[in-house]
């Protein structure tokens, strides 16, 4: 018969291994998770690489996101410099927007669409951009070269695609190499006559011109707006939905 001493080191094995088996389980269970959790963001970055390429090539702020997602907004919708669509419709939608803007970039994600798919590619309406420059020196650099996407009717394409790949105000991301990518996604033609223009002293006068048209308005920040018909004006400012904007160019029609 086994001395006490010796059923308690029997015991104390026993429970030794059963421990050791345990600990095996629980280490192969927290591989079968880190396992599926790994897998799982492996997927997770594949989707993204997916939606990215879907949405028309480019990173966030590279200058080229999304720029096939507004080729397709803007396709067939003629452009005559800073105004879009039909520069003899009855009414015109006049924004007053700064590129640097944050609630500009939400109006043209969340309501802009709208007013372009529906009464501006319609014929009804026209639609206007001037820029009213409040936010920092990078605005009007971002605005010059805008207008100057302008002088080969991409003047749309342009800050549609700015507003898509816009960074942190006053942050200096509006470089050369920025505007010039934003100039290639939104399709202008010719590059090294862009270049040019967006140099050009003209643009110092027009402006000038709409700060001062903004400040007679009584506009103090973007986005405002202007809506001009056989009926009269009516003015409004910030981030305005769909059905705001076409209650405006009722009461002007």
């Amino acid at each position: 018969m086994a001395s006490r001493r010796e059923q308690k080191e029997l015991l104390r094995a026993e429970r030794l291994a059963r421990e050791s088996g345990e600990q095996v389980k629980e280490r192969r269970r927290r591989l079968v998770q880190y396992g599926s959790a790994a897998a799982f963001l492996a997927i997770c970055a594949v989707a993204v690489l997916i939606i990215i390429s879907q949405s028309g090539g480019g990173s966030a702020g590279s200058g080229t996101q999304d720029s096939a997602v507004i080729q397709k907004q803007l396709q067939g919708i003629p452009q005559h410099g800073t105004v879009l669509g039909d520069p003899k419709a009855k009414v015109s939608v006049i924004e007053f927007g700064d590129l640097q803007c944050p609630a500009c970039q939400q109006f043209s994600t969340d309501t802009a669409p709208g007013l372009i798919s529906g009464p501006v590619s319609d014929g009804d309406v026209n639609y206007e951009f001037r820029q009213y420059l409040i936010i920092g020196p990078d605005s009007k650099t971002a605005a010059e070269a805008a207008l100057a996407a302008g002088e080969q009717n991409r003047y749309w394409n342009y800050i549609e695609l700015f507003y898509r790949n816009q960074g942190v105000e006053n942050s200096g991301y509006v470089t050369d190499d920025f505007l010039e990518s934003v100039a290639k996604g939104a399709g202008v033609p010719d590059i090294e006559k862009w270049n040019k223009d967006r140099h050009d002293p003209k643009w110092d006068k027009v402006l000038a011109k709409v700060q001062t048209e903004a400040q007679t308005l009584g506009f103090s920040s973007t986005p405002s707006f202007l809506v001009e018909g056989p009926g009269g004006k009516n003015t409004a400012s910030g981030v305005l939905s769909l059905s705001e904007i076409e209650s405006l160019i009722k009461s002007v029609e």
